[in-house]
């Protein structure tokens, strides 16, 4: 029973923390950050039927571009939303750093030295 009480006293600690830590934060670069997301977003729900349409160079590195972003944003809420304690937040975000570099530098490579992503797809459909 003390380990319970304990344990939901250094939760709602920590709620209380970052509770004040959000409040204390810079909503004017939340506001950009959420708004860029956004953007990425119907970037993407515009690049993908184009990617279709006109398949190059110019798109193959624009979605490489877009996917890693949106994918970055994405698992950078997820460890938000779910890893908890100073060290394993910067571990878990340096992890996401270089995840995102490796697919991006991946996605590059595939673009210059293989067929890219727009004829991949193409070729996958066409199965």
């Amino acid at each position: 029973m003390r380990y319970l009480f304990l344990r939901l006293q250094h939760f709602k600690q920590e709620l209380c923390t970052e509770k004040i830590l959000l409040l204390t934060g810079s909503s004017k670069a939340a506001s950009l950050h959420w708004t860029g997301e956004r953007a990425v977003s119907v970037l993407l729900l515009g690049l993908l039927p184009a990617a279709y349409l006109y398949p190059g160079p110019a798109m193959d590195y624009s979605l490489a571009a877009a996917l890693t972003l949106h994918g970055h944003w994405g698992l950078g809420q997820v460890i938000t939303d779910y890893v908890h304690g100073d060290t394993p937040i910067k571990l878990a975000n340096t992890g996401l750093y270089v995840l995102s570099a490796v697919t991006f530098a991946g996605l590059c490579y595939f673009n210059y030295y293989d067929v890219g992503i727009c004829k991949a797809v193409a070729m996958l459909w066409s199965l």
